[in-house]
């Protein structure tokens, strides 16, 4: 395994205001990805990377992720065609949370269930009796 292209974290304000890619992963060794249309800005899905599969993200231009339930690397789109080419990559203030703008290949889809993305219900409060619930609307 290659080495990742970052370093540990420095202090809040080299995180904050240096140039330094230091991204501060999770105590399960993960940051979270936001993965945005690249044409439209729609929120595609939200994933999560370890240290190898932002590795693999940065060299190859391809969305690479951390699957929490199958513990395991994967390349979106290895099995669906919805590959994910990285546009832009961006990071927020304290580096613990990615943002990529992508094109999909394939069918441009990004959600399992078959939907281009992942946000396809609202949460609405029923004014009734205050639960919450969803409503399926689009995406």
């Amino acid at each position: 395994m290659t080495a990742p292209p970052f370093s540990v974290p420095g202090s809040r304000a080299e995180v904050e205001e240096g140039t330094a890619f230091t991204p501060r992963f999770d105590a399960n060794g993960l940051v979270s990805c936001i993965a945005v249309d690249a044409r439209d800005g729609q929120v595609l899905m939200l994933a999560h990377m370890n240290a190898e599969s932002l590795r693999r993200t940065l060299e190859t231009g391809e969305a690479w992720y951390w699957s929490r339930s199958r513990g395991e690397l994967w390349h979106k789109g290895a099995t669906s065609g919805q590959v994910q080419r990285v546009v832009e990559m961006r990071v927020d203030c304290d580096q613990d949370a990615v943002l990529i703008r992508v094109e999909v290949g394939g069918d441009g889809g990004c959600c399992h269930t078959g939907r281009r993305a992942c946000f396809y219900r609202t949460v609405t409060l029923e004014p009734d009796d205050g639960r919450a619930t969803l409503r399926t609307g689009g995406a």
